[in-house]
């Protein structure tokens, strides 16, 4: 009898044919206890065939996915890293601030000009309360901005140099740049103000304010030295009193060191004389009572009658 059969596409694409007589064969294939026997090998291959290959490629994109976001976020860490370190390395040395002289200038200048000041006129031979006050107002406010001016003109070589050859970090840069244009907005608008105040002395200003700088810096100077040595002098000072106080004090503790020994050996030499009459008077005291004794004894065997009768018998 013939049998017909039935084809079956595989996963990998193979077609196998089914027979329909094998139920008959189906002992030759299946061991005793009732499961087909397979071989290992056979199995796994057919397995392995019989994978999608969608499967390998998604695979290998999600591993290159996550390698490709580990590279990355390694990369930005190392940059941060390295922005931290040249951003802390300067601190906060181009975090400038203007004086707070500046703001007191404009409320000098705003009283000025309510009083009846006006921008421009030349003091003349005879200048006003007015144009005096605002002129030191603004020399004041000159002369404090003078460490912030030469702070930028020392570091701008510095600075240009590094940012040239890309070795500081573009937020430091920009830190630099921001406070050079303040500084340099500040010195324009000084001498804009100085004009105004004398037609020309913006000419001149800033030369001088760096003169009164330098001639308060050594005053400070030769402040803070008077004041170091007047320091210097009273520890010296101090020190002379304490060491004259130490060596009076030590005078004073040998000489009560000796009297408390003299003290002392006096109390125990006449401890000593006590104790030696004492053992005296005992000593005296017991030989009184020996003598006492013997008297004693004498007088009850030589008595009134001698010897009592019978004594021996």
């Amino acid at each position: 009898m013939s049998t017909t059969g039935e084809a079956t596409v595989n996963p990998d694409g193979s077609t196998t044919f089914d027979d329909a007589g094998a139920d008959a064969n189906f002992d030759n294939t299946t061991d005793g206890s009732g499961f087909p026997n397979m071989d290992e090998e056979t199995t796994a291959e057919e397995i392995i065939k019989g994978t999608d290959p969608a499967l390998y490629l998604a695979i290998a994109v999600v591993c290159f996915a996550v390698i490709f976001v580990f590279i990355q976020i390694r990369k930005k860490r190392k940059s941060d890293e390295i922005d931290s370190f040249f951003s802390n390395l300067d601190g906060d040395k181009f975090n400038l601030q203007l004086p707070g002289s500046v703001d007191e200038y404009y409320e000098v200048k705003e009283k000025c000009e309510k009083a009846g000041w006006e921008p421009g006129q030349s003091s003349g031979a005879q200048p006003s309360p007015h144009h005096r006050a605002l002129a030191q107002a603004l020399m004041k406010r000159c002369i404090d901005d003078i460490p912030i001016v030469t702070h930028i003109q020392r570091e701008s070589p510095g600075m240009n140099k590094l940012y040239s050859q890309s070795m500081c970090s573009v937020k430091q840069w920009k830190s630099y740049q921001a406070a050079e244009a303040m500084v340099s907005a500040e010195v324009e608008e000084v001498r804009a103000e100085a004009d105004e105040i004398e037609p020309g002395w913006s000419q001149v200003i800033w030369r001088q304010a760096m003169q009164y700088s330098q001639m308060l810096k050594q005053k400070e100077e030769q402040a803070k030295k008077a004041q170091a040595e007047q320091q210097r002098a009273i520890a010296a000072q101090q020190a002379a009193a304490n060491e004259k106080n130490n060596a009076e004090k030590a005078k004073y503790d040998a000489i009560k060191a000796k009297v408390d020994a003299e003290k002392a050996r006096l109390a125990n030499a006449d401890q000593a004389e006590k104790d030696r009459a004492a053992k005296a008077e005992k000593a005296a005291q017991e030989l009184l009572k020996a003598e006492e004794r013997e008297k004693q004894s004498k007088a009850s065997f030589g008595g009134k009658g001698g010897m009592k009768k019978g004594f021996l018998g």
